[in-house]
């Protein structure tokens, strides 16, 4: 805990502070969460603002204490600014291609609500509800539109419900510093790979390099193949990673070459 430097703990103190504030309702999740581009709550102070707020105190602590197990040393490898400008710019670039991403499939949520909104039925009705708002979701409507599928109440109940759901999907926000902490520890595997790691979970040593490897192949396999409900944006993550990458190495060449 004495051992903690600056900017890391500056951070540790923003994040904690703006949860505060969240729980308090001086800052909003609409104004200050990052939403997609094509919403009307969308604003670009969102790109930056979203990656200070968390969903729950679980989400907070998770992010924050990831920071302080790998932040410290890579501040004492970078110094303070350059921590800061990396914490910045791979939590944009992480958000970026999540919105990426997500405006995929949005286009194709698009296409799926329009299509049933013109050829509306039961089955159709529960697949949709099940895969994007959760399973079992508007059972009792399922079930009493499966009785009477010629039912128009049943019929304009369920192109409402649809629609609900489409709009509640297309607004839904992104909070949280994980596209900047899962590029700190792709950072970290990067500039001290071979540094054994002892995880609280599996009492196991293991190399910094093996555990980013593992929890970035977790994260692609969790990003193509998403259950439903499953609301961790695994793009981001592997969008913090990515930035990361690239943006170690520039550093690493431009650091080479300005000593030579």
């Amino acid at each position: 805990m004495f051992n903690i430097t600056p900017m890391v703990r500056n951070l540790l103190i923003i994040n904690v502070v703006i949860f505060l504030l969240q729980n308090s309702g001086i800052v909003s999740m609409e104004d200050f969460a990052l939403h997609y581009f094509g919403s009307d709550y969308f604003k670009p102070v969102q790109l930056f603002s979203h990656m200070f707020m968390h969903g729950s105190w679980g989400h907070l602590f998770s992010n924050m204490f990831s920071l302080f197990i790998f932040g410290p040393m890579l501040e004492r490898f970078w110094g303070p600014q350059r921590l800061l400008a990396f914490y910045l710019i791979t939590g944009l670039g992480a958000s970026l291609l999540y919105s990426g991403v997500r405006a995929y499939e949005l286009n194709g949520l698009e296409e799926e609500t329009a299509t049933y909104i013109e050829n509306p039925s039961p089955v159709a009705f529960n697949n949709y509800m099940d895969e994007h708002y959760g399973p079992g979701a508007g059972r009792e409507l399922a079930v009493a539109y499966l009785r009477n599928p010629e039912n128009p109440d049943y019929i304009e109940a369920s192109r409402e419900m649809v629609t609900k759901v489409y709009r509640a999907v297309y607004n839904s926000p992104l909070v949280g510093a994980s596209g900047a902490i899962f590029a700190i520890l792709m950072a970290f595997g990067m500039l001290f790979p071979n540094l054994e790691l002892m995880l609280l979970f599996l009492p196991v040593p293991i190399k910094a390099k093996y555990f980013v490897l593992f929890y970035g192949a977790y994260e692609l396999y969790s990003g193509f193949n998403r259950t439903p409900g499953d609301n961790v944006a695994h793009f981001a993550h592997l969008g913090g990673m990515l930035f990361a990458y690239i943006l170690v190495k520039m550093w690493q060449r431009k650091d080479y070459q300005d000593n030579f």
